[in-house]
């Protein structure tokens, strides 16, 4: 979650913060949580620490605790330890000084973090503005506001003339304080701190350093000093670099070997509860302890509050849980921790082999209604142990028997949404298919299909899990290869997981009387991987599910160091060799590319190779043509976008095609049209022009509500002049325009998939909260747009994620843009939020109650669909009112208010 925003809600106008991180205060007594936010005015910068709630939402959930400004004399270090793996939960610890502090943090795992370092070295580059200086002026306002007993040697200097001369102080002329100890990633450090009672003990270590103190300082850890232009490595790879790399791996064999190291993957649905047994049971019921831990969990929180803002109590409880029940023969570090919503996933590994691990990624990939809602979906993390890349991915996938194919298409997305950041910023992301290990686990909610009840617990009783199998829908899609294609699972000899009475051995006695399942599951992909045991732990009880687990060997790639020399050394030789004035060369297999009837939200790939016929390795890439701001129009990609090839290699290249809400309007408005001309660029080489071509048909999903109202028949029917004319017209329309034919009052789209649910869903359950399948999807945007069928096809959940689609795609909201700062500020009166509501244009404020109404109706019938007003509140409120396409980000506290208008109106009444 985006915390900046909770940041930019303390600064004053003409303030902005770049980027914020959370990361953990290292003191004497305690490691305290706070806030960072890279904090700028006009040509300066600060980084502003917050104490903060659990997770900073807005202004009121943090506290402004100290201000550093990036100013002469500020230096950043990347502290190593001397030994071990020094804290759990982090990879990089920084030490940040000035010339009147000394903190040390620690940050987490992950491209953000680098991001956030990135940012913070850029002005480090460059000679820092001196201190004091009428430049940090701006900053003196915060300390007065927020920390007004700071006794800093930065504030105390902020009281000058404004023409003095400017100089950096001498930092050895402050006088040293009481040193006091504190432990820097396992080693004991000393830090000099000024007492100040008014200030929190956990921000006294810093103030006035010199050399022979930040030597003592220091004593037996390893600190890693960045000067001036450098604090964290980003190496820029180049065309010599990646061949060097790419004959690195193509020579491995030369320099690795497998070694097997034990992993345990385990997967529990734990239905919201909170943990109330030991489990240990479950994680250390080995005699012998794995060297990693894999644990997911799906369900962590049924609430609501979790569902909407991603927070909840229980990740911490399960946390802890699981910390307690690790095997009690081994020391581990937890290296990172993922959640969404529910979803939550966890890596452990030995303490003594953690300095083994680099390049953690963790991701989130929600595939719940729209394709964000995060209580069914994936998380991930992607790691390199040893020489080996690993993807860990615990999922929960669509629920109920017959919905298969929903949660075939949530594995298809988890696949290809989830990308993980390298770290050579010119290589594509790394997909889950990349990997060299994929570890696959989570409530995979297959069922047992074709198959009555009676007869699955009778072949339970005779423990005749084989049989039952075959029965299974995960097996018959795999055999089918529609999901898991390249994966395997481990022979099942072990009861299913689902659904049993909580608290007891018993299947299911509730109404439903769910049919006994294997819905939880772990599947693996890859080389040298072997697995121990699979099995499920029945002494657990809390759920209506069983824990599972997995025991596996799995070889790693282990980096002879010296072979690795040797190898690396022979590879520069023969390419100092090779590398002479020859001029890159390489062929494309075609150049131009024509797009047949492209549609909205449906994906069209075309493929191409490059082929590099020449004598040296060559480096492509698209470039951006002049003045414009990307290689391509927003709608066209190219995948990937720069590569090298070796000589007499091949790539192919796919160029696609989406439109999105982002692009849809000015095409379905003709102001646009599927044209583009590509340039590929060889380095030291020649440029390739390929032409991109096409013909969209233009649908009402981007088209604005006026366009759709005055339209005569359907899109598809239109031709490009009077869709010109209409796209065109004011929001304020007068009775007169274009003739004297009454237009709908409404969408006649709108209509007809608001009267489908009205008549067919007022009463279904899980409506908004499961998605529709694509394939449906596309059957209504085409009957929507042609007229045909009469009906529209698709289930009910199709239907919702197409209104909701539609209603997202609008290119004015429902809530005009010039209404939406005036709804914010009504919340509370509803007498003036009506009046707002009044002033739309007619037909905006005809669909705004027009939706009001339908969605009373489904509330009046929230004891068949269980829907609450919240839910709807929250989802409506973000779709028919949204901040203009050129205001920042809205930040949580604005997502609130937006739900409070709407859901205002579904408790009070007609709008």
């Amino acid at each position: 979650m985006d915390q900046s925003f909770a940041i930019e809600d303390t600064l004053e106008k003409g303030d902005a913060c770049l980027i914020a991180l959370q990361g953990i205060l290292v003191t004497p007594d305690s490691n305290e949580s706070r806030l960072m936010g890279l904090v700028e005015n006009k040509e300066t910068l600060a980084i502003f620490l917050y104490k903060h709630k659990r997770m900073a939402i807005c202004a009121d959930d943090v506290s402004l605790d100290e201000i550093i400004p990036l100013a002469d004399g500020f230096i950043i270090e990347q502290v190593m330890p001397a030994e071990g793996f020094h804290i759990i939960g982090t990879d990089i610890t920084i030490r940040i000084r000035s010339l009147d502090m000394d903190i040390v943090m620690h940050l987490p795992f992950g491209s953000h973090t680098q991001e956030f370092l990135r940012k913070v070295n850029q002005p480090l580059e460059e000679a820092l503005p001196g201190f004091p200086s009428q430049q940090f002026a701006w900053l003196r306002k915060y300390c007065q506001q927020n920390i007004p007993n700071l006794n800093s040697l930065f504030l105390n200097n902020m009281n000058y003339e404004e023409d003095r001369p400017v100089s950096g102080l001498d930092i050895n002329s402050v006088s040293d304080l009481e040193a006091e100890k504190m432990t820097m990633n396992g080693q004991w450090l000393k830090a000099n701190q000024r007492f100040d009672p008014s200030r929190s003990p956990q921000m006294s270590l810093r103030h006035n350093k010199n050399k022979a103190t930040f030597t003592d300082m220091v004593r037996s850890a390893d600190v890693l000093s960045a000067n001036k232009s450098e604090m964290v490595p980003f190496t820029k790879f180049g065309l010599r670099d990646n061949l060097i790399k790419s004959e690195l791996l193509k020579n491995e064999d030369a320099y690795i070997s497998i070694e097997n190291y034990r992993f345990f993957v385990g997967t529990y649905n734990v239905n919201g509860q909170s943990p109330r047994e030991s489990l240990q049971s479950w994680l250390s019921q080995d005699s012998e302890p794995p060297d990693l831990y894999c644990i997911g969990f799906q369900e962590l929180d049924l609430s609501k509050e979790a569902f909407f803002f991603n927070d909840t109590p229980k990740e911490e409880e399960w946390f802890k849980a699981v910390s307690d029940g690790l095997h009690p023969k081994a020391k581990y570090a937890k290296i990172k921790l993922i959640r969404l919503v529910g979803i939550m996933l966890l890596l452990y590994i030995k303490k003594e082999l953690a300095v083994n691990v680099s390049e953690v990624e963790a991701e989130t990939v929600g595939t719940g209604i729209m394709g964000r809602m995060g209580n069914k979906g994936g998380v991930a993390i992607s790691f390199r142990f040893h020489n080996t890349r690993l993807c860990i991915v615990n999922s929960h996938l669509a629920a109920h028997v017959e919905e298969f194919e929903r949660r075939n298409q949530d594995f298809r997305e988890i696949c290809s949404r989830m990308q993980f950041a390298q770290a050579d910023p010119t290589l594509s992301p790394l997909t889950i298919h990349k990997h060299d290990v994929v570890l696959w686990l989570g409530d995979l909610n297959y069922r047992l299909k074709d198959i009555e009840v009676e007869m699955v617990k009778k072949c339970i009783d005779n423990q005749d899990y084989k049989t039952l199998h075959k029965f299974d829908q995960l097996k018959q899609q795999i055999d089918v290869k529609a999901v898991f294609e390249g994966f395997t699972e481990g022979q099942i000899t072990f009861q299913p997981t689902y659904k049993y009475d909580p608290g007891t051995d018993e299947w299911d006695t509730s109404e439903k009387c769910r049919t006994p399942a294997w819905c939880d599951r772990v599947l693996w992909k890859g080389k040298h991987v072997k697995q121990l045991e699979y099995r499920s732990h029945m002494d657990l009880k809390t759920s209506d599910h069983k824990p599972v687990s997995s025991v596996f060997d799995i070889g790693i790639k282990v980096v002879n160091e010296e072979l690795y020399k040797k190898t690396f050394e022979e590879i520069v030789r023969c390419l100092d060799k090779m590398e002479n004035d020859c001029i890159p060369s390489a062929a494309l297999s075609q150049r131009e590319f024509h797009y047949k009837d492209v549609k909205y939200r449906q994906l069209q790939v075309q493929t191409f190779t490059i082929h590099n016929d020449g004598q040296v390795a060559c480096q492509f890439e698209f470039i951006r043509k002049l003045d414009e701001e990307s290689y391509s129009k927003p709608w066209l990609r190219a995948n990937p976008s720069k590569g090298f090839l070796t000589p007499g290699s091949n790539m192919q290249i796919e160029l696609e095609v989406f439109v999105n809400n982002q692009t849809a309007a000015t095409l379905n408005a003709a102001e646009e049209k599927i044209e583009d001309i590509l340039i590929l660029h060889l380095d030291r080489g020649k440029d390739f022009f390929l032409s991109v071509t096409g013909n969209y048909l233009h649908s009402c999903f981007g088209s604005s509500i006026q366009m759709l109202c005055y339209m005569n028949g359907y899109m598809r029917d239109m031709s490009e002049e009077s869709i010109k004319r209409l796209a065109h017209m004011p929001l304020q329309m007068k009775e007169t325009f274009l003739g004297a034919e009454e237009p709908s009052k409404i969408p006649k789209e709108l209509w007809m998939m608001v009267d489908h649910l009205y008549r067919n869903a007022s009463k279904q359950e899980d409506l908004f909260q499961q998605p529709g399948l694509m394939s449906e999807f596309e059957a209504i945007r085409d009957c929507l747009d042609s007229g045909y069928p009469e009906s529209l096809p698709g289930s009910n959940h199709s239907v919702v994620e197409a209104l909701l689609l539609f209603l997202e795609a609008l290119p004015e909201p429902v809530i005009c843009y010039q209404s939406y700062q005036k709804c914010l500020e009504s919340i509370g009166d509803y007498s003036n939020s009506k009046e707002v509501v009044s002033m739309l244009p007619l037909y905006h404020k005809n669909v705004f109650k027009y939706l009001i109404s339908f969605l009373r109706e489904l509330l009046s019938n929230s004891d068949e669909n269980h829907l609450d007003i919240k839910i709807l509140a929250s989802i409506f409120g973000n779709l028919l009112l949204r901040p203009p396409p050129d205001w920042p980000k809205p930040s949580n506290s604005d997502k609130w208010k937006c739900q409070e208008f709407v859901q205002q109106f579904l408790q009070l009444g007609d709008p």
